[in-house]
């Protein structure tokens, strides 16, 4: 058959900053020819697939990946060739299978999802349908709230705050188009109000400005003055999402040490009063990763204080992976998953991921990572996945912005159909 994968071939790009991530060519049979590069995190999750590395210190301080490069073209892609590619998840047992381990230590998670987004990609052009369309089916029409990110710090970002991303979300706006033209000119006038305070703009890894600041709640101040200078309300054109990483300044044995804004240490408990507080006084609508990715117990009583009130969400706790999901939906952890794609390696196990939060009544939150390509495939799966809400950084810096302009491409496309909300 004509839609049968001929060649699989990989090489060594360079990703947002400036470290080596995978990208694979593949062709079928009909002439079709596509690409797809990898992205890759800084902050990351203990329990992650891993992103295999080369560890030759004399290449790229030993983060070169000529090693996952050379298993796509040597044992996935002899695996593959002469295969349907409109079997994606067939393909993507088959690597797990050939990689033969639970956190793809073998073959490399970054091989194996440049793969499997090819494969989707030459798929859903065989078919003669977008990628959204392909992967979501006839009914897939919703375009997701945008969770900017105008304010880093913690492992982002060189500075005195611990939040790792303040993220600002269009909630009251009509349609994503107008929804980030919200986002994007409250940017511009943040960027206007530090400048005016003689901070710094220059920015973290995702964009997002990153000024010393003398406390955690002086960034959630300036936010909402921004907000509000930009000619829009707090709370209901625009809310707030935060995500802690808190992983980053976690000391462990219920120990957190707000270490660069000064603020100190503190105990699980005193991290959820904190947060209550802020959610009380700020408009705080989602919270990613309040807690370490190891206190299970705290996540419940974490969610159980807000959860009611506000989207608790974890990354680090269940890196996109049912066992650790199960896990949280049976002990109440959350009411929602970060979900990346490298963080499972396979688009088959994320589209998973979201399923088991769908019948779970939980909520899936698609994320882009910190060093990021120009490839666009995260923003079709947003909308294939039914999401509702993505982050995928600032109104700045190219690789993050390809992904909202794809966006804007889908909702012409889709035209009066597109629908757009945030789900309360």
């Amino acid at each position: 058959m004509a839609d049968k994968i001929s060649s699989i071939e990989a090489m060594e790009i360079l990703d947002s900053r400036g470290n080596p991530t995978v990208r694979v060519f593949l062709a079928l049979e009909n002439g079709i020819k596509v690409s797809a590069s990898v992205p890759s995190g800084a902050s990351t999750g203990e329990n992650e697939a891993i992103e295999l590395r080369d560890g030759d210190l004399k290449r790229y301080a030993g983060k070169g990946v000529l090693k996952a490069v050379a298993n796509v073209d040597e044992q996935i892609a002899p695996a593959l060739v002469g295969r349907d590619v409109c079997r994606q998840s067939e393909i993507d047992r088959l690597m797990i299978e050939l990689d033969g381990t639970e956190t793809r230590a073998n073959l490399g998670a970054n091989a194996i999802l440049g793969v499997s987004m090819a494969v989707a990609r030459a798929g859903a052009m065989t078919v003669g349908l977008p990628l959204w369309q392909y992967l979501g089916g006839a009914n897939a029409c919703r375009i997701p709230v945008p969770c900017m990110n105008i304010l880093n710090g913690g492992a982002h970002a060189d500075n005195s705050v611990d939040i790792q991303e303040f993220m600002a979300v269009p909630i009251g706006a009509p349609t994503f188009r107008e929804g980030l033209r919200y986002v994007a000119e409250t940017f511009h006038v943040l960027k206007g109000l530090l400048k005016d305070k003689h901070l710094a703009t220059s920015v973290g890894d995702e964009g997002g400005f990153a000024p010393d600041l003398p406390s955690n709640e002086a960034a959630l101040d300036l936010i909402i003055a921004a907000v509000e200078k930009a000619g829009y309300r707090p709370g209901i054109d625009i809310a707030l999402a935060l995500d802690s990483a808190a992983s980053s300044f976690c000391l462990g044995a219920d120990q957190y040490d707000l270490k660069w804004s000064g603020a100190g240490r503190k105990n699980t408990a005193e991290m959820i009063s904190m947060a209550a507080n802020w959610a009380k006084n700020y408009p705080i609508i989602l919270w990613e990763d309040p807690l370490a990715e190891d206190d299970w117990q705290g996540f419940h009583n974490f969610t159980a204080s807000l959860g009611d009130k506000i989207e608790v969400v974890g990354d680090d706790l269940f890196v996109t992976n049912t066992k650790y999901i199960a896990r949280g939906i049976a002990e109440k952890s959350a009411n929602a998953v970060l979900i990346k794609l490298n963080q499972i390696g396979t688009v088959t196990e994320a589209a998973e991921a979201v399923r088991m939060c769908r019948n779970a009544g939980w909520r899936s939150f698609l994320s882009h990572r910190s060093g990021e390509t120009e490839d666009t495939f995260l923003a079709d799966f947003a909308v294939a996945m039914d999401c509702g809400h993505l982050k995928t950084g600032s109104a700045s810096r190219s690789e993050r912005l390809a992904k909202y302009n794809r966006l804007l491409e889908i909702e012409r496309d889709l035209g009066t159909a597109a629908q757009y909300y945030w789900c309360k």
